[in-house]
């Protein structure tokens, strides 16, 4: 009983210790503020998409209100062999915005993951040198373009992480999804404040067309399903560090869907923890298995105690620490992308222990589907 006391309780030192650093990198992580300069930077959208009949109107709706200057957008549509009326949307869509240069692509699978290879087919023909990746059931803000153009304009990057939020209905399911993302967030803007990002998402993501063919885009990763945004940051990192900058501004946070469905949820987070084998940061390689050891010995431990072989007053103690720490990097997170909406995810965290551990878990033996795809 004593070896899994000292074992918990190491665990929860090296777990703690990490979170104190990330939180101390969102409090370093500064703040961009946008001037009065006029946008010039020209920018191709890259949007891939498959059976989002559904979601692209209100993607489309929201890129047709930019305040920004339409012949510096070009939009590219890769579509991954939708079968509903995904591609009519798409082409109705350029019928009404003629004013918007908008390109219809079907997409050309040549690995194990169909969005890199739609970002890939999509790159010859790009006609801008800076690439903006966003997903199908996204939104975007008024001022997104105008505000990434303006960092541009005075910091120079070749690379620039965004943040996303979910649109959330009142319901239970939807928050626990995103104090999930929320938590990601966090751990992005608290990598990028210590120095060490590994992290970011394809639905906010932009790069120079030049640094991704420097980086010779996807290639050593085309195998693993998911990953179009972290493998690519991850070798950018390696290549140009003091060119990844991340954005900090309200105005540049994208919007995108929660899940419905908890099967559908579990095999997203699966996709999303399958790519975290193939992680070049090292840092990101411990803290991923520190953060999966953490709550497996959470669970285990609740079983230990159920059995009267742990003492139940140590798993409390370490839970309401885990719990205290894990909350001041979601309040840090939630500060910024949700304007500090009101926030107490007792029941999610008691929760999300036996989530995570089956996620992190299933990522490394069994297979996953998405989008009626078996991985």
């Amino acid at each position: 009983m004593e070896l899994i006391s000292y074992t918990l309780l190491f665990l929860l030192l090296i777990y703690v210790v990490l979170l104190l650093q990330l939180i101390r990198g969102t409090h370093q992580l500064k703040s961009f503020e946008r001037t009065d300069i006029q946008p010039k930077t020209a920018f191709t959208l890259v949007v891939p998409f498959r059976n989002e009949q559904k979601n692209l109107p209100k993607l489309l709706q929201s890129i047709s209100k930019l305040n920004y200057p339409h012949e510096l957008i070009e939009i590219i549509m890769v579509d991954d062999f939708s079968t509903d009326t995904s591609e009519r949307v798409c082409i109705q869509w350029r019928i009404e915005h003629n004013t918007i240069d908008t390109t219809l692509l079907e997409n050309l699978r040549l690995s194990n993951s169909p969005k890199k290879d739609a970002i890939a087919r999509a790159m010859p023909i790009a006609k801008h040198d800076w690439i903006i990746t966003t997903d199908a059931d996204c939104t975007v803000k008024t001022d997104w373009l105008l505000t990434i153009d303006n960092y541009i304009q005075i910091h120079q990057p070749k690379m620039i992480v965004g943040s996303v939020i979910y649109k959330t209905k009142n319901n239970w399911f939807h928050q626990f999804q995103q104090l999930d993302l929320l938590s990601l967030q966090g751990v992005t803007m608290g990598s990028f404040g210590i120095g060490k990002p590994f992290m970011c998402n394809g639905a906010n993501f932009a790069y120079t067309k030049s640094l991704f063919l420097e980086l010779d885009g996807f290639n050593g990763n085309d195998k693993i399903a998911s990953g179009d945004d972290v493998f690519l940051l991850q070798k950018a990192v390696v290549h140009s560090p003091d060119q990844v900058h991340y954005l900090k501004n309200t105005a540049a946070i994208v919007k995108t869907k929660p899940e419905n469905d908890l099967h559908q949820l579990f095999m997203q987070r699966v996709r999303w923890a399958s790519k975290t084998s193939g992680y070049q940061s090292r840092y990101a390689q411990f803290l991923a298995v520190v953060v999966l050891l953490m709550n497996l010995s959470l669970v285990i431990g609740f079983c230990l105690m159920v059995t009267d072989q742990l003492d139940w007053s140590l798993l409390v103690k370490v839970f309401l620490i885990k719990y205290v720490v894990d909350y001041v990097l979601l309040f840090k997170a939630n500060k910024y992308l949700l304007k500090g909406k009101w926030l107490l995810p007792l029941s999610s965290s008691l929760i999300y222990p036996l989530f995570s551990s089956m996620v992190g878990i299933y990522s490394l033996i069994g297979p996953f589907s998405w989008k009626n795809r078996r991985y």
